[in-house]
C-alpha cells in the first residue's frame, strides 16, 4: 500500500522533513507552498537533546546543519542606563545547535527537490475527504485527488481550518505579540557580528532585544488580540514603533533602524490545542499546525520529530493510514506535552514591575536550573522507533 500519493501543504520545516521520509519509503509526494519561493533568512531556530539530534542524524543532515549553525548569544536584561539586571544564557536560548530557519529549509528542500514535486505560489482552498481519497482544490492549479493530505502549514494552518474547523476553535491567544526583523547579527553596527551577548531593554509588558540570537531585532509586548492586515508590513512596522516609542535605553535607535531590516514578521504568541487528535479521516497535521506554542522553545524539534514519527508509522502499517494515524496521535500526544502551557510572553516580558523583579530573581536561582533539567528530560521523553529498519 506504500505506492500512494501524498499532498503536503507547507514548505518551511515540517513539510520538507516529512517529504524526505515519505519519499524514502516509496510514496509519491507533492508539496504546495503559498510563498512564491523558499523563504531565505528568517529567525534562528534550534534543536535540543539526543532525540532531536538523532532524527537529524538519521536524515543525514546533522553535519550540514552544524556547518551552517549560528553563534549562540546571551540575552542580557538591562535597564535604561544599560545596567545588567538578569541574563539568559546562549546555551539555553540556542539549544545544542542553532541555525537560521531559511538555511534549514534550504537544506531540507535540497534533499527532496529532485524526487518530490514542489508547487510554489499556490495554496489549498478546499478539501473533500472520501473513502478513496481526498479531493483537493487549489487557488490556481487544477483540482487533484490524493490518497493522503498533511498540513505542515504553521500555526495559522489552512489545512487545519478546512479539515477540523475555524482557527478560533483551536488556537488560543496568550496575551502577547512578538516581532522579529533582520537576521541575527545584522545591523548598521558591524561590531554586532562580534558580540556574544544582546541587550534586552524591558518595561512592564514590553521587551526589545537588540542583536539577539533569533534576529537582529526582536520585540515582544502584551496586548489583547489585534485586528490588523497581515499583508500590510508597513502598517505592522508602525504598530511596533507606536508600542515602543516611549521606551528609553537603546530602543529609540532600534526603532530608527527598524525600517531598514528585511525579514520582518509580526504575529501573536499563541498555542494550538487539539487535545492530542492531530488526524481526521485522511488528513493529518504536523508541526505548529498540530502542536504549536509560539516561542515555546521546542517547535522546530517537534516538527522534525513529528514528521519522522508520522512517516515511520505509515510505513510500519504498510500504508494503512487508519492504523498509522492512531499510532501517530498516541505517540505525539504524549511527546507534544513538551510544548505544554508555557507562555513565553509572560516569562520574557512580565506585565508588572513586581513580575520583572521575580523573573530576574528566578533567572539566577536554583529553580531555573531545575527547570532547565526538566526541559532537557522532556525533550528526550520519547522512544524513537528505528523505522528505516522496516523498509
Amino acid at each position: 500500500m506504500r505506492n500512494q500519493t501524498v499532498l503536503i501543504s507547507g514548505a518551511s520545516i515540517a513539510g520538507p522533513a516529512l517529504a524526505y521520509w515519505l519519499n524514502r519509503y516509496g510514496y509519491t509526494v507533492t508539496v504546495v507552498e503559498k510563498a512564491p519561493a523558499l523563504r531565505p533568512g528568517g529567525q534562528a531556530v534550534d534543536f535540543k537533546g539526543k532525540t532531536h539530534l538523532t532524527v537529524l542524524e538519521r536524515m543525514g543532515v546533522l553535519d550540514e546543519i552544524h556547518r551552517h549553525q549560528t553563534g549562540r548569544t546571551d540575552m542580557i536584561y538591562v535597564d535604561d542606563r544599560g545596567r545588567e539586571r538578569a541574563r539568559l544564557s546562549g546555551e539555553f536560548l540556542g539549544g545544542d545547535v542553532e541555525i537560521l530557519r531559511g538555511d534549514l529549509a534550504r537544506i531540507l528542500y535540497e534533499r527532496t527537490a529532485d524526487a518530490c514535486e514542489y508547487v510554489f505560489g499556490d495554496a489549498v482552498t478546499a478539501l473533500t475527504d472520501t473513502d478513496s481519497g481526498v479531493h483537493v482544490e487549489f487557488q490556481h492549479a487544477p483540482a487533484r485527488t490524493f490518497d493522503l493530505v498533511i498540513g505542515c502549514d504553521g500555526i495559522h494552518s489552512g489545512v487545519r481550518r478546512l479539515a477540523f474547523g475555524p482557527e478560533a476553535d483551536y488556537v488560543r491567544h496568550l496575551g502577547y505579540y512578538y516581532c522579529v526583523a533582520g537576521a541575527p547579527g545584522w545591523g548598521a553596527d558591524p561590531a554586532r557580528r562580534q558580540r556574544n551577548s544582546a541587550n534586552a531593554w524591558h518595561a512592564p509588558g514590553r521587551m526589545a532585544v537588540e542583536g539577539g540570537a533569533k534576529a537582529a531585532q526582536m520585540y515582544l509586548f502584551a496586548s489583547a488580540e489585534l485586528d490588523y492586515d497581515r499583508r500590510d508590513t508597513a502598517g505592522q512596522r508602525r504598530l511596533v514603533t507606536e508600542r515602543f516609542a516611549a521606551m528609553g535605553g537603546g530602543v529609540p535607535d532600534m526603532l530608527a533602524e527598524l525600517d531598514t531590516l528585511d525579514d520582518f514578521y509580526l504575529d501573536s504568541i499563541s498555542q494550538v490545542r487539539l487535545d492530542g487528535h492531530y488526524t481526521r479521516g485522511r488528513v493529518a497535521l504536523v508541526g505548529d499546525s498540530a502542536y504549536g506554542n509560539t516561542l515555546g522553545g521546542f517547535g522546530t524539534g517537534l516538527a522534525v520529530v513529528g514528521a519522522y514519527v508520522l512517516a515511520g508509522e505509515l510505513v510500519a502499517a504498510d500504508g494503512d493510514h487508519t492504523v498509522a494515524y492512531a499510532r501517530y496521535d498516541e505517540i505525539m500526544r504524549r511527546y507534544a506535552k513538551i510544548a505544554g502551557n508555557a507562555n513565553a510572553g509572560r516569562f520574557m516580558a512580565p506585565k508588572t514591575a513586581l513580575g520583572i523583579r521575580m523573573r530576574n530573581w528566578f533567572l539566577g536561582s536554583r529553580a531555573f536550573n531545575l527547570m532547565l533539567k526538566f526541559s532537557d528530560d522532556a525533550a528526550n521523553d520519547i522512544e524513537l522507533r528505528d523505522y528505516p529498519a522496516l523498509v
